[in-house]
């Protein structure tokens, strides 16, 4: 019979060797907490509980993660004691205990149903442990097994003989705990080793003088790996850049030169897109059919309508939302604007707070001043416009479907739809005026020379 479950995800070291006043497990990869990764895959069971273990840095996982109960650990005394101060908060709960790490994020949604049905199809299981194959596995504890391939024991390497540290099927530290046996085998945990603490570890030997079984679920080493250093957090960055860049081009994107591309963990790509070398994808972006996004431009929070093309060296900041064919060209920043079909912004340029209609055309140095040191303003350019080269639109302004701003201009008031619309001074010229310029120069320059020589 499948049981209730609660999963308790062990979150209150310390986290010293990360070097940081921000908590080990709110560091991002690529662009999310890394505990995040763990609970967004985790909901994907649909525990009825999930309990989020804090001690250290407590109030910033207060703030930064919701959906989950809290429970506190105030003292640091192992795994085995850190699973008992997560219980007073599941009293009266008699399902299954999936116990995690934190800052171990990548586990899947795959491994930790294969653990759960693991214990749902035998009735005598009471404790699954996760395991992995190491390819070095240095001072990790081994999982001993018997010939039926259930669990035996857990052993420490530094109590391994040397038949055990052959062993390379090492613990994980995570397994999933019969609910109706948790309460009973945890307070059996003692603290009689080197250490002082209470060991997880030891629930094998106990579930097992219990008369149960105790079982093992393999998975991958880099699935399983943990993030306690800043290189530790580098390597756990390129494994989930390597799987986006795979997952992007499996999905239909073109991906010229894969490693030099960066996503956020919520980057979008349709089908037939095109990233140049390096790109990179902040939050919440989406890229849809048949768009060219060209070397060295970043963008984030943006949305890219079909067919459109980006950069090079383009940004497109948050709220940014480029049309249906539109072209962004080199050196353009976009943020909070809105560009219709087929609008040309070919290079450098900046569009703030603005909205663009279709085929609207906007020459090269234009922006829209749409700040005014307190407040942000609206520019409102019309479909079909023309904004001459080095044009400053200060806001709130509006240009009207088909208007001309001739280059130049400084525009401060509305262009109707159709008109032309000029701001700046009559053009003069005065006869001699660079040649003299020059003599003067000159003899200036001269003098300073000859007061330097003396």
């Amino acid at each position: 019979m499948k049981q209730e479950l609660a999963a308790v995800v062990l979150a209150a070291g310390q986290g010293t060797r990360m070097k940081s006043d921000l908590h080990k497990v709110l560091h991002p990869i690529g662009g999310k907490p890394m505990v995040m990764h763990l609970l967004d895959t985790l909901d994907t069971l649909s525990p009825s509980r999930k309990i989020l273990l804090i001690g250290s840095n407590a109030d910033q996982l207060r703030e930064a993660v919701d959906d989950v109960e809290f429970a506190e650990q105030t003292e640091q005394l192992g795994t085995g004691h850190a699973v008992q101060c997560a219980l007073p908060a599941l009293e009266g709960f008699e399902g299954d205990l999936l116990v995690l790490y934190g800052d171990v994020p990548f586990i899947s949604g795959d491994t930790m149903t294969a653990m759960v049905e693991t214990r749902d199809t035998d009735p005598n299981c009471g404790l699954v442990v996760l395991g992995f194959d190491a390819a070095d596995p240095g001072a990790y504890g081994r999982l001993v097994t018997a010939h039926d391939g259930s669990l035996e024991r857990i052993v420490e390497f530094k109590d391994a003989s040397d038949s055990e540290r052959d062993i390379t099927l090492c613990n994980s530290g995570m397994m999933l705990i019969a609910g109706e046996h948790a309460n009973k085998w945890l307070a059996l945990l003692d603290n009689n080793n080197a250490a002082g603490e209470y060991y997880l570890t030891d629930l094998v030997e106990i579930a097992r003088k219990d008369g149960f079984s105790a079982a093992v679920v393999q998975t991958t080493e880099t699935e399983l790996m943990g993030v306690n250093s800043r290189a530790e957090l580098a390597t756990a960055e390129t494994v989930f850049q390597n799987n986006a860049r795979e997952a992007a081009m499996a999905a239909g994107a073109t991906l010229v030169a894969p490693q030099t591309v960066f996503f956020s963990h919520d980057t979008k790509l349709g089908r037939d897109v095109t990233v140049e070398p390096n790109v990179v994808f902040g939050p919440g972006t989406v890229v849809e059919n048949g768009v060219t996004i060209k070397a060295f431009s970043h963008v984030e929070g943006a949305t890219v309508r079909i067919g459109a093309s980006v950069g090079p060296f383009a940004r497109l900041r948050p709220a940014a939302d480029i049309g249906q064919g539109a072209k962004i060209g080199n050196f353009v920043e976009i943020k909070k604007a809105t560009l219709a079909e087929g609008v040309k912004v070919s290079h450098l340029t900046y569009i703030g707070d603005a909205t663009i209609g279709a085929h609207a055309n906007i020459g090269a140095g234009t922006i829209t001043c749409n700040y005014d040191g307190f407040l942000k303003y609206q520019t409102q350019i019309g479909a079909g416009a023309f904004i001459g080269s080095n044009s400053a639109l200060v806001a709130p302004v509006k240009i009207g479907d088909g208007a001309i701003v001739g280059a130049g201009s400084v525009v401060t008031k509305d262009v109707d739809a159709d008109a032309l619309g000029v701001s700046r001074a009559r053009q003069r010229s005065i006869a001699g005026y660079a040649a003299s310029f020059r003599e003067e120069k000159q003899a200036e320059k001269e003098a300073k020379t000859d007061k330097k020589g003396k």
